[in-house]
């Protein structure tokens, strides 16, 4: 029988960071604004990491049946350590998209922001084919490219609107927040590059190779301090996320250094950090208001 540890170390809460920050930053540019609602806040932040949940769990049963997580050196699978029966892990994993639309209907109808339906309906079906299907996106290397969509533009975006509608600042945050996000993705699929590859999993680090994928992890980690600068002028409080700068010199030195394998699980684990100290000191200084 699964134990209750098994099940949380197979939700993955290493990646739980890209669920809250960009909750987090969006809230913190309707604050900025004059106008935090604080339950709708808290419910785009239920969505945010329930689906952060239900996509890991997908993840571990579409890759534990297609026998893709033999061998991974990474944090323990459910299914492919024989810890759950794919069963369990798929009833999981549906029980948490299902609790994501739930809230997020409520959401959606209390603050009448109907467009956020798509979007909501797309957010699910991309978690489920991320992996799941006959012909899953993650192994055409589009994995990074729907994190940056989803945990930057969608969900810094909609957790704005749902307090104060549409803002222009919102998308400009949401960049240096999707690079974040996807940099746990890059680090985790540099990890696995040399067992993805003969499973037959191209990820965008086995597209790209060694030597390319490590420069993108740097860039994703480095250019959301560079985002800051052009952002100051109008909000200069953001400015604060400047000082989880050293928080990002020894994971880009390590993975630029050839860092590899099982070794890079420190390193998720410091991009995790970073992601989640980036985003409150960045989101704290948007909440300022000048005005």
């Amino acid at each position: 029988m699964t134990t209750p540890a098994q099940w949380v170390a197979g939700a993955r809460p290493r990646t739980l960071p890209a669920a809250v920050v960009p909750v987090a930053a969006g809230t913190g540019v309707a604050i900025g604004a004059g106008h935090f609602v604080w339950w709708a806040a808290l419910a785009a932040l239920f969505v945010a990491l329930v689906l952060q949940v239900g996509v890991n769990y997908a993840n571990d049963y579409s890759d534990g049946v297609k026998g893709t997580d033999d061998g991974r050196v990474g944090p323990m699978r459910l299914v492919g350590s024989k810890a759950a029966t794919p069963k369990a892990v798929l009833t999981a994993a549906l029980g948490c998209f299902a609790a994501a639309a739930v809230v997020g209907l409520a959401l959606v109808v209390a603050t009448s922001a109907w467009w956020m339906l798509a979007f909501g309906a797309l957010s699910i079906l991309a978690a489920w084919f991320y992996t799941g299907g006959s012909r899953p996106y993650g192994y055409r290397a589009l994995g990074e490219l729907s994190v940056f969509f989803f945990f930057g533009l969608v969900a810094v975006i909609g957790t704005a609107y749902v307090q104060i509608g549409w803002s222009w600042t919102s998308v400009w945050v949401a960049v240096p927040v999707g690079l974040l996000a996807m940099a746990l993705l890059v680090v985790n699929n540099l990890r696995d590059r040399q067992t993805d590859e003969p499973a037959g999993k191209r990820t965008l680090a086995v597209v790209l190779g060694d030597r390319r994928t490590r420069f993108l992890y740097a860039a994703c980690l480095l250019v959301p301090f560079a985002c800051l600068v052009p952002l100051a002028f109008s909000h200069p409080f953001a400015a604060l996320g400047l000082l989880a700068l050293p928080l990002a010199i020894r994971p880009v030195r390590e993975v630029m250094n050839g860092l590899e394998g099982r070794a890079l699980i420190a390193t998720l684990q410091q991009t995790g950090r970073l992601q989640i100290v980036f985003g409150l000191l960045f989101a704290i200084g948007l909440s300022v208001n000048l005005a």
